[in-house]
């Protein structure tokens, strides 16, 4: 083997790899999602955990204070509050997995598509953006759920189309400085088809932005999910949701306490837990963070 011979260099590790690799030695971010692991596995295991059917009314045993048989008290149906929390989470849960997921990949491709192509198809679909972006979250939830009708998959649409717009846009800005790379110029030049280069060479170096916007947008589809089951325009009951269960306990509020306070907190839990994660990751993809 010649003397000179260059030493073999390392492979190349993705952004996003990079990214999740300094977060998980960020305590804040590891606390975070211990929190919402432990919220999803309560969630997957609330038919096998539940100590009761989380829509079983009992009369005689209505407002009871927590303690005994019923660890977190009872509603002013006899409901255990705790099965109707495990319940709960799979729909505070699922709606915040399925809206932000559709938002994502439906964002994430109009701002890679705008970016990428740039001009006035750009210039339009930014400003159609814009227009989605002048409403707040809940807002442009509530008038959503308010034509289609309270229902899950309502719910979904209607909180995956407020969160179109900032995927949108934390896609188009990296996009846009990417496509000037030389390897871009260099697919260009080899041949790739446009699909190819937007999904095989620049989404895998956006993805480190995506996944921030994702872990606390999540956190905001929570509170929108729960603050439109508040004023009754999430599922319909009897299925328990934490803003139901919150809306339900203030009638009771003086007296029996627990009942809007133990679903608050179960929100504020999740939400936290989903904001510390987030925090982490934008702290392990900001270059200025990291000194470089």
């Amino acid at each position: 083997m010649s003397a000179t011979a260059e030493a073999p260099t390392a492979p190349r590790v993705p952004g996003w790899r990079k990214a999740l690799g300094k977060a998980r030695s960020n305590p804040t971010t590891l606390v975070g999602a211990v929190i919402c692991l432990l919220i999803l596995a309560a969630a997957i295991l609330a038919p096998w955990i539940a100590p009761h059917d989380p829509a079983e009314q009992d009369i005689i045993s209505r407002l009871a204070p927590p303690g005994g048989e019923y660890p977190l008290g009872t509603d002013q149906f006899g409901r255990d509050i705790l099965s109707r929390l495990l319940w709960g989470a799979r729909i505070s849960l699922t709606v915040s997995l399925g809206a932000i997921a559709v938002a994502c990949v439906i964002g994430g491709t109009i701002g890679m598509v705008s970016g990428y192509i740039g001009g006035r198809f750009d210039l339009f679909v930014m400003q159609v953006m814009d227009v989605l972006l002048s409403f707040p979250s809940l807002i442009l939830g509530l008038i959503v759920v308010a034509l289609l009708g309270p229902d899950l998959v309502n719910l979904v649409v209607a909180i995956a189309l407020t969160a179109i717009a900032p995927f949108a846009r934390i896609a188009r800005a990296p996009t846009m400085a990417l496509k000037e790379r030389a390897f871009v110029e260099a697919g260009h030049a080899l041949g790739y088809s446009h699909l190819r280069i937007l999904f095989r060479h620049i989404l895998p170096n956006i993805l480190p932005e995506v996944m921030v916007m994702t872990s606390l947008w999540m956190a905001t589809a929570v509170r929108v999910e729960a603050s439109l089951s508040f004023i009754g325009l999430g599922v319909k009951p009897p299925t328990p949701t934490w803003g139901g269960m919150t809306r339900d306990g203030f009638e009771n509020i003086l007296d029996s306490p627990w009942l809007a306070v133990f679903p608050g907190f179960a929100i504020l839990l999740l939400v936290l837990g989903l904001n510390m994660v987030g925090d982490g990751l934008r702290d392990a993809t900001d270059p200025k963070l990291r000194n470089e």
